[in-house]
């Protein structure tokens, strides 16, 4: 039986475990963290994750979508919370299609679990990966409660260690390695929203809640015990409001009443959350190869990305589904499939992270713009009457299983194509009329 070891028990090395036990192979999991399942582990980033179509299609062809989709919330547009309190829905689809809300430990779990009814997987725990032999495929562990090392060889070694990957460090040693990281100005803390008393929301369930203020922005994911995971985005410096300028509960209370005053009837404990929570940062990671001989590196390991398109670990889960459909192509010919599982998923991994960035500006400056939105009717108009001719953006990373680096460009089309449009006279009032339909088709 061949053996892959996987560095990494997050949500893309269990699902890979899932994926490589289907094929018959021996499976190890080596995690540096406690099994999540039985202690309680806070990681510092609880943002709610969405599972959209490219992370659906690589759960169902692992067979496991439909125990996933349990644990989800479907999720059918933005709530847009403006500054005088008022809110406006914007659906992502006029044909009301939904992406779905699901709590990043209680997925991760779940996939552990799918991963261990196959008598062939084998999760360890607490055990952190010090070194790898990349020429042999070996690599070498320490427990962290015990100091004991075991070295451990395999046919397959696949990084599946985040975005700060002990794998991909030491690919980084190769030559001709490329690699670069990039943090953002804007860091991340989680704010809890608690569920009414009697356990209902305080707010409209299906809805992505955004409340967007140029350089912040606070959001809000729905659970599935009615409360809701939120995230403030927040610069860690500038001649605003930042994390370095708030230091006490009265500056987060000031903070609040002058940036997000409807949101503090929704959270009561704001401040002492504020000061509990950790902050974390957002940092995007590009690197090529992904391969060198029997060792590869999957999901945040070699593409890490900024969450603003939740698609991170939708991008994750489709690496291993290609990697999956090259192994059958290639009858599990590593030579052959490693390399072309590079290949494939390298443009893609790029064109999340742009988009993702590009998503940010959107949610943060655009989505309470004028022109945005009228931008978002003209776009739902003509999907919803040539939908082989146009597909918004959003819809095709979001609802297809569209390459992303397709989309992208797809989308940057799109764009040229709306400059002009929103740039005709009287367009706010006529932007229902044939002649705008007219000359978008003449464009496309």
């Amino acid at each position: 039986m061949k053996k892959v070891t996987i560095v990494g028990a997050g949500l893309v090395g269990s699902l890979q475990a899932v994926y490589m036990a289907k094929r018959g192979w021996q499976v190890e999991v080596f995690e540096r963290r406690p099994d999540l399942r039985k202690a309680e582990i806070d990681a510092g980033r609880s943002i709610n994750l969405v599972v959209a179509r490219h992370g659906w299609k690589s759960l169902e062809e692992a067979g496991i979508a439909d125990e996933i989709r349990k644990l989800t919330i479907p999720v059918y547009g933005r709530m847009i919370h403006d500054e005088k309190g008022d809110t406006n829905f914007q659906p992502y689809s006029v044909k009301g299609k939904a992406i779905h809300s699901v709590s990043r430990s209680g997925l991760n779990a779940k996939l552990m679990d799918c991963a261990e009814q196959y008598q062939n997987v084998k999760f360890h725990f607490s055990e952190r990966c010090s070194d790898v032999d990349l020429n042999n495929a070996t690599a070498i562990f320490e427990n962290s409660e015990t100091g004991k090392q075991t070295n451990i060889s395999a046919d397959l070694i696949i990084g599946a260690d985040g975005a700060y990957s002990e794998v991909r460090h030491r690919m980084m040693m190769t030559d001709r390695f490329n690699y670069s990281q990039q943090y953002i100005e804007h860091g991340y803390k989680e704010i809890h929203f608690p569920p009414n008393d009697d356990g209902t929301p305080k707010m409209q369930q299906d809805a992505l809640h955004i409340w967007p203020r140029k350089n912040y922005m606070l959001m809000g994911l729905s659970n599935l015990d009615g409360g809701f995971t939120g995230t403030l985005f927040f610069p860690f410096e500038s001649d605003g409001w930042s994390f370095g300028s708030i230091k006490t509960e009265n500056d987060v209370t000031r903070f609040f009443e002058e940036v997000f005053p409807d949101a503090i009837p929704l959270i009561p404990n704001f401040a002492e959350q504020y000061f509990a929570n950790p902050t974390s940062s957002l940092v995007i990671v590009r690197c090529y190869p992904w391969t060198y001989k029997n060792v590869m590196l999957i999901g945040d390991a070699a593409h890490a990305i900024v969450p603003f398109y939740g698609e991170g670990m939708n991008c994750g889960f489709e690496d291993c589904f290609v990697f999956d459909q090259l192994m059958d192509e290639f009858d599990e010919d590593l030579n052959r499939v490693l390399p072309e599982y590079g290949k494939s998923r390298k443009p893609n991994g790029d064109a999340i992270a742009d988009l993702s960035m590009r998503n940010f500006i959107e949610m943060r400056d655009l989505v309470a713009d004028p022109q945005f939105v009228l931008r978002k009717k003209i776009e739902a108009k003509i999907y919803a009457q040539y939908p082989e001719k146009w597909i918004p953006l959003y819809s095709q990373v979001k609802f297809t299983d569209i390459p992303y680096s397709e989309a992208l460009k797809e989308g940057q089309r799109q764009d040229e194509i709306m400059k002009k449009i929103l740039r005709k006279d009287g367009i706010m009032e006529n932007w229902d009329s044939e002649d705008v339909e007219r000359e978008i088709l003449e464009m496309i």
